[in-house]
């Protein structure tokens, strides 16, 4: 298995690459890095080569500057399948690396042959509830910290986890800066893919928890219905931390998904 590679460009995220086989790009979510991965890439590189990249104003990449749209990730992506060869690949998304994945496979659609969208949305600012939770976060991540925001967060969303993952979870989300993860927010409240998924040709696999209250079911079903020909996988009883909390299961969808 090959383990962490620094690049030596400036401009290059940070990846790390695991296994061999047909290439899957592992894109994480917001106020995290690559590490959320941690639980499913053993697995995965059995029978991928997993590359798994910090993204912009993430982890071992905040050196890279803003802007952090999706369109600027979607690209740094590109740029690094570019650097490592790769012509096309099976893409899974995790909550906003769903919504960044969507940016990918919209702006080069023969980069993505596969896509997995977990837990994750086309526009996170769909109901009155998210508006308020989408400009409170900013305020309170200016005004606890990570590290607080980071356990106030984690008390309310990871309740299926033990406490060793979601202190390990903390110290993912307490590592990043403050005030590039607010820039980083702010991008993210701006994504809207609804008018586009009827663009997104390649087969496209939508996993969500039924118990997921961070981004509720109502928007997988969005991209379900959006998506022409899209598989709907719901795990019963999960919530958004399902990776952490139900890893073999988002393996064995995965996995079911990519080898078909």
């Amino acid at each position: 298995m090959k383990n962490s590679k620094d690049t030596s460009s400036p401009e290059l995220l940070y990846f790390t690459e695991h296994g061999s086989g047909p290439p899957l790009l592992l894109i994480h979510g917001l106020m995290v890095t690559g590490e959320m991965f941690e639980p499913v890439i053993k697995h995965l590189a059995t029978k991928h080569r997993v590359i798994v990249p910090d993204l912009r104003g993430h982890g071992r990449s905040r050196k890279l500057p803003p802007p952090y749209t999706t369109a600027q990730l979607a690209s740094d992506l590109v740029r690094l399948l570019d650097h490592l060869g790769i012509k096309s690949t099976a893409v899974l998304g995790y909550s906003q690396g769903g919504a960044i994945a969507q940016q990918l496979v919209l702006d080069h659609p023969k980069r993505c042959n596969r896509l997995v969208l977990a837990c994750t949305y086309a526009f996170n600012m769909a109901t009155f509830r998210e508006k308020i939770e989408g400009h409170i976060v900013p305020l309170l991540i200016r005004v606890l910290g990570m590290r607080r925001f980071a356990k106030f967060v984690i008390s309310q969303g990871l309740k299926q986890v033990s406490k060793e993952r979601a202190d390990w979870v903390v110290g993912l989300i307490a590592d990043q800066d403050r005030k590039l993860m607010v820039s980083a927010w702010r991008e993210t409240m701006a994504f809207d893919s609804r008018k586009r998924l009827s663009e997104i040709k390649c087969p496209t696999l939508i996993v969500a928890g039924s118990n997921d209250e961070a981004v509720p079911i109502h928007h997988a079903k969005m991209l379900h219905n959006g998506i022409s020909g899209s598989q709907l996988v719901i795990i019963k009883g999960a919530d958004h931390a399902l990776i952490w909390s139900r890893p073999d299961e988002l393996v064995r969808v995965t996995e079911e998904f990519l080898m078909t």
